[in-house]
């Protein structure tokens, strides 16, 4: 079982920066696909971005070419790097892990997890990244 915690989140101006943490925890021998997530109010929730074994990073292009995931797996933490944050980025950010990545597959030409939620199967709670004008 997988256990997942983010934090990081709180209040940025628009324009700013924000890094989000998942601590990863529990027993399992390895973790295929790690995922974040957002979920603004009245909202579905949406994949952000995934890595494949830690690698092979992949976006929504909403947020492709300023947010960054990426993955250490000494510290069994996942993190996503937000840059240039706009109103439209206010969510509540949750991570997400698929450990056997059984959904893997080509998403635009690179071998890639899943942005659809069903493919995953552990949650956290979420942080909340509210950014104001």
């Amino acid at each position: 079982q997988v256990q997942l915690a983010e934090s990081g989140g709180g209040s940025v101006q628009s324009g700013g920066s924000q890094t989000l943490s998942c601590s990863i925890s529990g027993s399992f021998p390895s973790i295929y696909c790690m995922a974040w997530f957002r979920q603004a109010p009245r909202k579905e929730r949406e994949g952000v971005g995934s890595l494949n074994s830690g690698a092979n990073p992949t976006y929504s292009d909403s947020v492709k070419g300023r947010f960054t995931i990426s993955q250490d797996n000494a510290k069994k933490t996942l993190y996503l790097r937000m840059n240039s944050l706009n109103p439209e980025d206010t969510a509540m950010y949750y991570c997400a892990a698929d450990p056997r990545g059984a959904t893997r597959g080509f998403y635009r030409g690179v071998y890639s997890c899943s942005h659809t939620t069903t493919a995953y199967q552990n949650w956290g709670r979420g942080t909340q990244v509210t950014v104001s004008s």
